[in-house]
């Protein structure tokens, strides 16, 4: 008991500050889901409580995201909001199934270049979702198409309030400003209760012009601990729900990982994707949304002084308290505002720090994810990141299909003349007159990259030299394809009339090509060394 008060003690500031942001937020991005206030609260409450009993992370705060909003949106214009708490629970199933068999290891197969040409497309999509708010438009047709709903928009642009304009631009240069003024108090907690203060006067008619508020578009604000939700099965759900399960995991994951990095602690991968299958489960059968973790609150809980889950566990009570005392008030926010608060998490979202370092180190990368970006706003965010993905490991096999090696020739006086690395050889008439050829085979020889191996012996390798070193020290996998590949290059290289010498092959390779034929040859002439010094001294080398 002495041990649950102490950690109350150290944690009630940064919980209740995370509390704070937490509301308007969740209410932003409910909105941005196109799912109620009311839901964005729920969720709030007790996907960020169950996380904070299951999970394995110290300091993640979970709840609504933007990172989901953009899937949630497109899937809650078509089927209605309500389908969305049953989303969250088909998540919660698909993240438990990861659960049991360990799939969130996986997750390496998703790369950096994908995650942020999708949050990328996301913060596209919720920015420009919030125009009608920002230019005080009503009474638009909806369209299931994301890119015709802006044009939509565009079409109407002549009938813009620009007193709700204004005050959108009014409170975004506000939070900018506050984010430079003061860094460890968001400006969501300032500026919020002043957009409830301006959307009360409007109603009441104190201000020479009208003002949309959440109310008008929400009629049903009210705190709720829970809601009836639902229950239907529709093939329509599932990948939608699968993507849901992934990005949630995945954010999860990037969230608890950088969180460690702040505070040198250590989070526990298999709880905490426990632990979110458990938060979605519960937000869905409350009549919440999808949840994950939120990298900008899990940063405030750590920067506010966090030092335990308990700061989580009372964020999510302080939600409940703070929004049945507050949140009917919360009727009274313009939708300017919101469109203002959901704007600058956008803008947030984007770390153009990662974008400038692709587009400086590896430009494939940058242009996959401006690619991913572009087709997740134009098609689906779920197209977006399966097609990321996709392309990915397609360019990935490419790479690895050409075969890394490292490459040494030495002349008949025994002096290195070339050295060439990587995947290609430029120069395919190296040193014609050598007398020993080192071939180191980087990685692994599988059939992915037998061929390219083979074609460079048939092609690029074929001058006069004597002998050919065939060096496997750094050679970690081999398949049944890799072995006929090394029959194929042995036989090709002894057919030229070159010795072939073995050196470095470890354990397990040397098991699997016990089944090749030139392999006991070479190992009969007692050809094979631990070292390739040893094979080149055997040479007449004096090294």
């Amino acid at each position: 008991m002495q041990s649950i008060l102490s950690k109350m003690k150290a944690n009630w500031q940064s919980g209740l500050t995370v509390a704070l942001v937490s509301i308007p937020l969740s209410v932003s991005l409910a909105v941005a889901s196109n799912s109620t206030p009311t839901a964005g609260i729920i969720t709030a409450i007790w996907a960020g409580l169950m996380a904070s009993f299951f999970g394995g992370s110290k300091f993640n705060i979970v709840g609504p995201t933007g990172a989901l909003s953009g899937i949630l949106a497109a899937y809650a214009l078509v089927h209605g909001a309500d389908a969305l708490s049953m989303m969250a629970i088909v998540s919660a199933v698909f993240i438990f199934i990861s659960y049991i068999f360990k799939l969130e290891r996986y997750l390496v197969f998703i790369p950096a270049s994908t995650v942020h040409g999708f949050t990328l497309g996301v913060a596209f999509i919720i920015g420009l979702n919030q125009m009608n708010f920002a230019f005080g438009l009503s009474g638009l047709t909806k369209h299931p198409e994301f890119i015709k709903n802006v044009l939509e928009t565009f079409s109407h642009i002549s009938q813009t309030s620009l007193p709700t304009l204004g005050i959108f631009l009014l409170f975004l240069v506000g939070l900018f400003t506050l984010l430079k003024l003061t860094p460890k108090l968001p400006g969501a907690i300032t500026l919020t209760p002043i957009g409830i203060l301006l959307g009360y006067f409007s109603t009441t008619g104190a201000l020479p012009f009208q003002l949309k508020t959440l109310g008008m578009q929400y009629a049903d604000i009210a705190p709720k601990l829970f809601q009836p939700f639902h229950f239907f099965l529709d093939s329509s759900l599932f990948l939608p729900a699968l993507t849901v399960a992934v990005v949630a995991v995945l954010e999860t994951m990037i969230s608890a990982k950088i969180a460690d990095g702040m505070t040198g602690s250590k989070y526990n991968p298999r709880k905490e994707v426990f632990g979110l299958g458990i938060a979605n489960a519960v937000s869905g059968l409350m009549g919440g949304i999808p949840a994950t973790a939120a990298l900008a609150r899990t940063s405030l809980n750590v920067k506010t002084g966090a030092t335990d889950k308990m700061s989580a566990t009372v964020s999510s009570i302080c939600i409940a308290l703070i929004s049945f005392v507050f949140l009917t008030y919360f009727k009274y926010i313009p939708l300017a505002v919101v469109a203002a608060i959901l704007v600058f998490v956008a803008v947030r979202m984007v770390e153009i720090v990662h974008f400038s370092r692709m587009f400086t180190l590896d430009k494939k990368s940058f242009g996959i994810s401006i690619l991913v970006a572009f087709v997740t706003i134009y098609e689906d965010p779920i197209v977006g990141i399966l097609f990321g993905t996709a392309i990915s490991l397609l360019l990935f096999v490419e790479k690895l299909s050409k075969g890394q090696f490292e490459l040494m020739v030495n002349n008949t006086e025994k002096k290195m003349t070339d050295h060439v690395f990587g995947d290609d050889i430029e120069d395919s008439d190296l040193c014609k007159d050598c007398h020993t050829l080192v071939y180191s085979i980087k990685g692994q020889l599988a059939y992915v990259n037998a061929q390219a191996h083979i074609s460079r012996f048939e092609t690029k390798l074929s001058a006069k030299y004597e002998h050919v070193v065939l060096r496997m020290r750094e050679l970690f996998f081999i398949d049944l394809d890799g072995v006929d590949a090394f029959e194929e290059i042995v036989n090709l290289i002894e057919s030229q009339g070159k010795q072939v010498l073995l050196t470095g092959v470890n354990p397990l390779i040397e098991k699997s090509l016990e089944e090749s034929k030139a392999f006991r040859r070479i190992r009969e002439a007692k050809h094979i060394f631990p070292h390739t010094r040893e094979a080149l001294q055997s040479l007449g080398y004096t090294i």
